[in-house]
């Protein structure tokens, strides 16, 4: 049994220096057009988010793009708070800021709303991201410099947790920083299947061509890797990673365990869907490995397993993860973050195994509501 556990530690181990390469191979990207031309519909659905908008609607106000290339689309998705009052208060600073209202047509409320913007939106490049983000002043001028160098069609970008210094925060950025620095290197070696819907810029003709969410409304997440794929199937040579540290978008993290609990399991219930095998080869490693090192654990604890395997082990996937995780703290200028390390990978596999575990049983609840199996 150690030797098939050693041979998926040596598969796991392959997969992530394989991702680190990828990250260094992605080119940093800094460059700046001399004149400005891509047009932006800036999509961002909400629902009952009065706490988060104040901050993301004075990141808007601070854009430095000209403001006649670019409209700002909130989708109301039936809040219940004061959330479009704020919005309304508050033009960011130009006057082309509409508040839409969501048309339901799906099991998925932040599909149809992204779709109910993107039908009325004036222009081809569409950018989404959400609600409790804070948007780069140089975000909007950054894409454009990429979009003028690159022919594409779908652009994946950076995105951040806020930090801050509790424990629960500190285990989600790392886990967050993990899963940015996979996305990265997955490109890097040409075999891209994550990104984030907080950050992602795509053409509309392209978004309509495919049909859209088309397929996966049923999925009441996924808006962005879902669209990923189908982006790749057609248009394998015009997806791109927009690497640059002036277009990471920052998010919050969870404030509680158990928001942070359900968040995961919705994040993990869409993936059984996913249509690449790509993703689930890394999906399967990852799990894998992670309950290999929960039986060497409760093995030693039995005497079934000398406590040593669990430490080589253990030791060998921690130093293989720093090796990824030191490059994306550095470019998003947390590597403070990283004095965290031990404890979080300690207590990682119990995380992921549980979440997995939930992921296959139970529902999950999201705005307010309730998504069953």
């Amino acid at each position: 049994m150690i030797l098939v556990f050693g041979v998926i530690l040596a598969i796991y181990c392959i997969l992530i220096l394989a991702f680190s390469i990828g990250f260094a191979k992605t080119n940093h990207f800094n460059e700046v057009a001399p004149t400005p031309q891509t047009k932006f519909s800036i999509v961002i659905p909400f629902r009952d988010e009065s706490e988060n908008l104040p901050e993301l609607l004075q990141s808007l106000s601070l854009l430095n793009y000209p403001k006649e290339l670019y409209e700002i689309l909130f989708v109301d998705d039936d809040s219940d708070d004061d959330s479009v009052a704020i919005i309304k208060k508050n033009d960011c600073a130009q006057p082309d800021v509409q508040v839409l209202k969501n048309h339901r047509k799906s099991k998925s409320p932040k599909k149809d709303a992204i779709e109910t913007a993107i039908l009325q939106s004036q222009f081809d490049w569409i950018l989404t991201t959400d609600a409790d983000c804070i948007v780069p002043k140089d975000w909007l001028i950054s894409l454009d410099a990429f979009i003028q160098k690159e022919n594409s069609n779908m652009i994946a970008a950076p995105v951040s947790f806020i930090s801050n210094n509790s424990l629960l925060a500190q285990f989600q950025s790392l886990d967050f920083l993990a899963l940015q620095a996979t996305t990265i290197g997955a490109f890097g070696i040409g075999k891209p299947f994550l990104c984030n819907g907080a950050n992602l810029c795509y053409k509309k003709s392209a978004f309509l061509a495919l049909n859209g969410f088309e397929g996966n409304e049923h999925i009441a997440s996924g808006d962005d890797v879902f669209l990923l794929e189908k982006m790749i199937a057609s248009y394998p040579d015009k997806v791109k990673f927009l690497k640059s540290d002036k277009t990471i978008v920052l998010t919050k993290p969870e404030t509680t365990l158990k928001q942070l609990i359900s968040q995961r399991i919705r994040w993990a219930a869409k993936s059984t869907a996913y249509k690449n095998p790509f993703s689930k080869f890394v999906s399967s490693t990852v799990f894998g490995i992670n309950l290999i090192l929960i039986t060497l654990a409760i093995g030693g604890l039995f005497g079934y397993f000398s406590w040593q395997f669990f430490g080589y082990f253990f030791s060998l996937k921690l130093l293989v993860d720093f090796t990824l995780l030191f490059q994306i703290a550095s470019f998003s200028h947390q590597k403070r973050n990283l004095i965290h390390i031990a404890w979080v990978a300690l207590v990682y596999p119990i995380f992921i195994i549980f979440i997995a575990l939930k992921s296959f049983t139970v529902g999950y609840s999201w705005k307010g509501r309730v998504f069953k199996k």
